[in-house]
């Protein structure tokens, strides 16, 4: 692959601190009018300001040791003689699913007519630390890095706005980092669309009680320190869960989850508030950063709290074991608070201690850009609601990689990229974001912590914990056969070809005497259900040699192993008279003194699995199949059908029968299933969840692939957009 050039940048950072946790950095320039183009890459996130005003964030994601360069163009932005340009970087230096563990720098060059003006190798490009950003906190979530708390001066808007500011803080040295390989971005830019609030649906007063030491996630009490890296009790300078869990709020006027007032759009809701909140309401569960304008005449306080849902009319910020709890120390004067990483959201809570003029509250959404086609669906509101729901979760979750979810995690997690990259094509005719998310896979010279020829649950991410689940594995060879199909993309595929084989090496070593997977290393996973209860997904899991037969006959049409076809033929058969009991697929053997034996477990999934698979045909299984037409469901809870059949899922289980009814032609019940399954999250957020409940994930990557049934059905059309 050919590896991108910068002109004359180099990458560097503030000398000795280029692995220093939660550190934050601006990379200062002065830039002339007229047509110029600023191209960067950074490590670990960036934020650029044109003037004082936000132009952009990224970077895209990349495997260990790349990194995607951003070209901007800025000749628009650039309205005065002098123009001041900061970039913003911040080097989180944890192990996380969102961004990798390697050490900060930004390499970055600005250019005119192709001549390089400024860049990052002493041209014109300062180091400054404003120290505005306090370090020692706690992490946001196991799966994230670090939250945000910012003690800001409004004397330092300066900084951003005044080329020739008197008080300019003098700047770092710097050293240069070395080792970096760069690459073209291959993903589209967002468009950082402007969302305002809806609507204010609760204000009132605060108490803020004593400080005392609340209780804190497993993950934090557990492993921060071990396995997790981050900062340690005794080491915090702020402790954002202990002082969110000691304020109380005393509504004076709510209307539940409803709305006390409308927004105009010359409205934004603007609040004076003296130790006092508002609750807002945005249209939709929305991604991206929070902005606000504040004005205070004297020392306060802001705090914002977030969450996808209110839980009887309670906002939550801890309910996904997350930190939505953000702190802004300010001085008098003017501020313009925005988030530095993007978050998701549908109701905002936005408290002052002490006192303070609130406006401007908003959303700069971070999302994969308008889509170029759409669905062309009948005149039916539920299905309208449903469909608008997941083109949302779609490009709330398509920015760079395919990720689970925008919020707790912005992971790009294997088996969810399989469903997720089908919606892709439908809505762009394209697969550039599955290209980038497969390649990174296959651009890793090795995964530290995991074990030859495995490859990680989800990537780029840092696996420290050394967990992994064999079963996501097999699910990346199922995607990149369809992607063969979709794309035509022959050269990705055949690099890909070693990180297959290495699958296949792998997997053999735990095949027992009868060819299937046993005991299986690490976290095999089969669904969030009774499917994946210890008793039930060892010793031999079915499903997961369901998947495994499935995954070598994707090898044996990849790259012609025929040896293989012949071993998945075997599996079928081995798995078939193993698991069925003349009604149901069971889930699992146990392996005993005296061999293998069948504890008649048995979940809904499993019967999914099989069909998935072709383990299990319509015809070889009539009766199965009618069984599962007739009385299984969205409503089999409810009607008590086959109690000791264990319910599946939203992910896979749900998914996996209404694909198994649309390739048979069901519409009709492929469409009742659709309606019973999603039209309640559409209603309650405008996105799709990761469970049936919300009670995790009310935005999900996977739930987006509503689309790809919808446009088989309806066909598609292009976009107005």
């Amino acid at each position: 692959m050919e590896l991108y050039r910068f002109k004359r940048a180099q990458a560097v950072w503030a000398r000795g601190r280029e692995e220093e946790m939660n550190c934050e950095l601006a990379f200062r320039a002065v830039i002339p009018a007229g047509d110029v183009e600023l191209h960067l890459a950074a490590s670990s996130v960036y934020r650029l300001w044109i003037n004082g005003e936000f132009v952009s964030a990224g970077p895209a994601r990349a495997a260990h040791g790349y990194y995607n360069v951003d070209e901007i163009r800025l000749g628009r932005r650039l309205t005065q003689q002098e123009n001041v340009a900061v970039i913003e970087v911040v080097g989180y230096n944890v192990n996380s699913y969102d961004t990798l563990d390697q050490p900060a720098f930004l390499t970055a060059e600005f250019l005119r007519e192709g001549d390089v003006i400024a860049c990052t190798a002493g041209e014109g490009i300062q180091v400054h630390e404003l120290k505005q950003r306090v370090r020692k906190i706690q992490r946001y979530s196991l799966q994230r890095a670090f939250g945000e708390c910012y003690r800001l001066r409004a004397e330092n808007r300066k900084f951003y706005t005044q080329a020739a500011w008197e008080a300019l803080p003098a700047s770092l040295p710097f050293a240069v980092q070395p080792g970096k390989r760069y690459l073209g971005r291959s993903v589209p830019m967002p468009k950082f669309e402007r969302l305002a609030v809806k609507a204010l649906a609760e204000t009132g007063m605060v108490d803020f009680g004593p400080m005392s030491s609340g209780p804190v996630f497993f993950w934090e009490r557990e492993r921060v320190g071990k396995t997790l890296k981050g900062f340690l009790p005794q080491e915090l300078e702020e402790r954002l869960s202990d002082e969110g869990q000691s304020m109380t709020f005393r509504p004076a006027e709510s209307a539940g989850a409803g709305m006390l007032s409308q927004a105009a759009p010359e409205e934004p809701f603007p609040l004076q508030l003296e130790d006092g909140y508002g609750l807002y309401g945005l249209p939709f569960n929305a991604t991206g950063f929070i902005r606000l304008e504040v004005q205070c005449g004297e020392p306060c306080t802001v705090y914002l709290m977030f969450d996808e849902i209110l839980a009887e009319g309670k906002l939550d910020f801890r309910r996904m074991s997350t930190y939505n709890f953000f702190k802004y120390t300010l001085d008098p004067g003017r501020h313009s608070i925005m988030t530095f990483a993007p978050y998701t959201m549908k109701y905002i809570r936005a408290a002052v201690k002490g006192k303070a003029l609130l406006q401007g509250l908003e959303l700069v959404e971070y999302k994969h850009p308008p889509v170029g086609r759409e669905v062309n669906l009948p005149e039916d509101s539920d299905l309208r609601e449903i469909y608008c729901a997941a083109r949302e979760s779609y490009l709330s979750n398509a920015v760079d990689i395919f990720m689970d979810c925008p919020s707790r995690e912005r992971a790009g997690w294997l088996c969810d990229s399989f469903f997720t990259s089908r919606v892709e094509h439908v809505l762009t005719g394209e697969c550039l974001v599955e290209r980038a998310f497969l390649n990174n896979f296959i651009l890793a010279e090795k995964f530290d912590y995991l074990p030859e020829g495995m490859l990680p649950m989800c990537y780029p991410a840092d696996h420290n914990d050394c967990a992994f689940i064999p079963n996501w594995a097999m699910w990346f060879v199922l995607e990149l056969e369809e992607y063969l199909a979709r794309s035509g993309d022959r050269e990705l595929v055949d690099r890909a070809k070693p990180r297959v084989m290495g699958l296949v090496d792998y997997f053999a070593a735990f095949e027992n005497e009868f060819g299937l997977l046993e005991k299986l290393d690490s976290w095999v996973f089969v669904e969030w259900s009774r499917a994946n209860d210890p008793d039930v997904v060892q010793d031999v899991n079915f499903p997961t040699n369901m998947l495994y037969k499935r995954m070598l006959e994707a090898v044996a049409s990849l790259y012609g192993e025929e040896r293989l076809r012949k071993k998945a033929a075997r599996i079928r058969q081995v798995i078939r008279e193993r698991s069925f009991n003349g009604t149901f697929y069971t889930d699992n053997e146990r392996r005993t003194e005296s061999g293998l034996e069948n504890p008649g477990n048995c979940t809904e999934v499993c019967q999914y699995y099989a069909f998935f698979t072709g383990t299990a045909t319509k015809e070889e299984d009539a009766a199965l199949w009618e069984t599962l037409l007739r009385d299984f469901g969205f409503g089999r809870k409810e009607l008590g059908l086959h109690p000791r059949v264990a319910f599946a899922n939203a992910f896979i289980g749900n998914y996996l029968r209404i694909e198994l009814l649309y390739r048979e032609g069901l519409y009709e019940e492929v469409l009742n299933n659709i309606r019973g399954y999603f039209a309640k999250m559409a209603a309650l957020t405008g996105t799709l969840w990761e469970h049936d409940m919300p009670s995790a994930s009310c935005n999900h990557g996977f739930a987006s692939h509503v689309i790809y049934w919808l446009a088989g059905i309806y066909g598609i059309r292009e976009s107005s957009d």
